[in-house]
């Protein structure tokens, strides 16, 4: 990827960055959609940032929106080879909480649609809440994929399997 096509978000967060998430006093999701990702510098700038580490890079982030805290959901490029839209999505919080949100963009639109942000996949309080289903993001995840559809607990059921480590991770790259 060249830094102008990798920083183009795909048309189906597109649609989801047009939509206004209601908060809803603590009962609606807690997202604020950017409408690009971040730039290389921004990213970088963050990363180091949030970690404390000034030896990362930014290069393996997509960073497309924050909850009201500042905490960010991103995609992380860890799958080699593979579209953007293939990788997981994470949250890193802004006191320190960590995440895999959902195994790849498809997953997220369902879990978007099923009325769950970043932040509330990630926290133990919020993931259990029952659905809240947002029609607009259904008819994007629909839109842009109508064969992945699962419900919230599924997503985030399925990124905690298959990215069990990632809170280690992170955790190891921070000083």
């Amino acid at each position: 990827m060249t830094p102008t096509d990798d920083r183009q978000l795909p048309s189906a967060l597109a649609a989801v960055a047009a939509i206004t998430f209601d908060y809803a006093d603590g009962e609606g999701v807690d997202f604020e959609p950017y409408p690009a990702f971040w730039s290389a510098d921004e990213t970088t700038e963050w990363i180091r940032a949030w970690t404390g580490n000034r030896g990362l890079t930014g290069e393996e982030w997509r960073v497309f929106g924050m909850d009201g805290t500042g905490g960010q959901g991103a995609f992380w490029l860890t799958r080699l080879n593979r579209p953007l839209s293939d990788q997981p999505i994470v949250f890193l919080g802004s006191e320190g909480e960590t995440g895999a949100v959902a195994r790849d963009l498809h997953s997220f639109l369902w879990l978007l649609a099923d009325g769950m942000g970043p932040y509330e996949a990630i926290n133990p309080r919020q993931r259990d809440r029952a659905p809240r289903p947002n029609p607009e993001l259904a008819a994007i995840a629909e839109r842009f994929a109508p064969a992945a559809r699962q419900s919230a607990a599924t997503v985030i059921s399925l990124a905690i399997e298959e990215f069990p480590a990632f809170d280690e991770m992170i955790k190891e790259r921070c000083r």
